[in-house]
């Protein structure tokens, strides 16, 4: 988060879920400058074995991502514009991945 926030982006929150079985839950939200929502997911890894800690962001994970993010929006006044960024941290350090993936 103390990275993001050196970058410019600001904190929303932390950990949203939704309510319920088998929802959604984001990492972390925040806004960058331009007031763009930024859904974050953190993904650790101490090894790439397995494809890394990007590769582990699959369609499956991504979809409890939007699913939570649908959920938030919700109960905004106005949807500002949003993206889904991935921060990976590896032993060779972090790596930001800006709208990694998208809803549609």
């Amino acid at each position: 988060m103390h990275y993001l926030q050196q970058q410019g982006l600001r904190l929303l929150m932390r950990n949203y879920r939704t309510p319920g079985r088998g929802g959604g839950e984001i990492d972390l939200i925040m806004r960058s400058g331009d007031g763009t929502t930024v859904f974050v997911e953190v993904r650790m890894r101490a090894s790439d074995r397995h494809g890394g800690a990007a590769a582990s962001v699959g369609r499956m994970k991504q979809r409890r991502i939007i699913f939570a993010a649908r959920h938030y929006l919700m109960c905004l006044r106005e949807v500002p514009p949003c993206r889904f960024d991935v921060v990976v941290v590896e032993s060779g350090g972090i790596e930001w991945l800006q709208a990694a993936f998208d809803a549609g």
